[in-house]
């Protein structure tokens, strides 16, 4: 969308100057206006080089730099600079130019009146709507500087976790990639060679090497076929992921993989308990406070139980009755909200799953590094086992023969 440069006269006479996004030159200027401003110039900003073109997929912002924003921000209000000042002085400290850019449109909206949240609002690839949400209740209570600092906390609670799950699923993927690639190489170019030499022999061939070459024959033939078809089947299944009815139901599925889906489940109790807790704890009505956090939980079946649970509080009815109904969270969570949501101190017991949940997942994580390295020792050391019963021991004799 085009951007337009202007200088305008507010409605106390002093003069201020920014960017807006419209359409066109005549949707800017109504929208200049619509503020109370009476402008005095309008042009079409400059159109960015190839180089500073954002790229949809690479526009995000990442967290680490959100959190740092967050912590500096906090601090600048704590010291009393005006809002607009301190995201100047922020927008001058960051690396992120794309943030950088956000931080300098957003500082010019609320020199123009706009409310903090309604401008970051603008820029959700940056700012979710838990974040936006935060900060206007923030806004609402006078105690900005506080939420600001709870939000980088959070923030950077959610990040170590992510890194601490990622860490420990490097190595495996790359294992079972390596494998997956060295195997179709060996059955697709080098098995059919040494089966050669093994069936010219004419020797009596053990079943193992009979489904050997019998496998690699597949390979060997249909090697291009077979790479189009996983090609196509993973983008299928892209595609089919990112349809409204298809992403509930892989979500449900990826939460009965054993090992992992225990995982992956309290994962997202500890994303929706956080989320909870902080916009419960910030003043901020139950219904709304699960319609934000159905969002922030990042599973698509997990976001329609607690929209639904949302229905069923507007209703009048318990926070815990689709949890409860449905299963789909740990006994101890539906229990524990009932208890929190009967006392009245439902963000204290949030709180307290939260903590919970996040040691068991580090537990969880610390375990799974260590019973995965053996478990796949164990797989390379059959696979090996089987290339050698398969093809070295029928050489062997072959050549014992002579």
């Amino acid at each position: 969308m085009p951007r337009f440069d202007y200088r305008v006269r507010n409605p106390d006479g002093s003069l201020a100057t920014g960017a807006v996004e419209a359409p066109t030159a005549e949707l800017a200027m109504d929208t200049l206006r619509d503020r109370g401003l009476s402008v005095i110039s309008l042009e079409e900003a400059a159109r960015p080089g190839l180089l500073e073109l954002e790229i949809p997929f690479l526009s995000g912002i990442p967290i680490k730099d959100i959190v740092v924003f967050s912590r500096q921000f906090s601090v600048l209000m704590g010291s009393k600079v005006p809002i607009v000042k301190a995201l100047q002085t922020v927008s001058r400290q960051t690396n992120n130019p794309r943030l950088q850019r956000m931080l300098v449109d957003i500082a010019d909206e609320v020199e123009s009146g706009t409310s903090l949240s309604v401008a970051m609002s603008k820029y959700p690839k940056a700012f979710s709507g838990f974040f936006v949400n935060m900060v206007r209740s923030g806004e609402t209570t006078g105690r900005l500087e506080d939420v600001m600092n709870y939000l980088a906390d959070q923030m950077e609670r959610d990040f170590d976790l992510n890194s601490k799950i990622k860490g420990a699923m490097i190595y495996p993927i790359f294992v079972i990639v390596g494998l997956v690639v060295v195997g179709f190489i060996m059955m697709a170019f080098v098995v059919p060679k040494l089966t050669d030499v093994l069936t010219e022999s004419g020797a009596e061939l053990p079943i193992t090497t009979k489904i050997l070459i019998a496998v690699s024959t597949f390979f060997k033939a249909y090697a291009i076929q077979i790479i189009i078809a996983a090609v196509l089947a993973v983008i299928a299944l892209q595609w089919w992921i990112r349809t409204p009815g298809g992403r509930p139901i892989w979500d449900k599925l990826i939460l009965k993989i054993p090992v992992f889906g225990p995982l992956l489940q309290r994962i997202y109790v500890i994303r929706f308990t956080r989320s909870m807790s902080t916009m419960v704890s910030g003043g901020i009505d139950i219904p709304s406070s699960l319609e934000i956090s159905a969002d922030v939980v990042g599973n698509a079946f997990y976001r329609g139980q607690i929209l639904e649970t949302k229905r069923e509080v507007s209703d009048g009815h318990s926070i815990t009755t689709v949890f409860e109904r449905e299963g789909s969270m740990p006994t101890m969570v539906s229990q524990m909200m009932s208890v929190g949501e009967e006392t009245g101190r439902l963000s204290e017991v949030l709180d307290k799953l939260t903590d919970f949940y996040s040691r068991e997942v580090e537990n969880m994580v610390a375990n799974l590094v260590s019973a995965i390295e053996p478990l796949i020792m164990l797989v390379m050391g059959v696979a090996v086992g089987a290339m050698v019963a398969a093809i070295i021991m029928p050489m062997y004799n072959l050549a014992s023969q002579f």
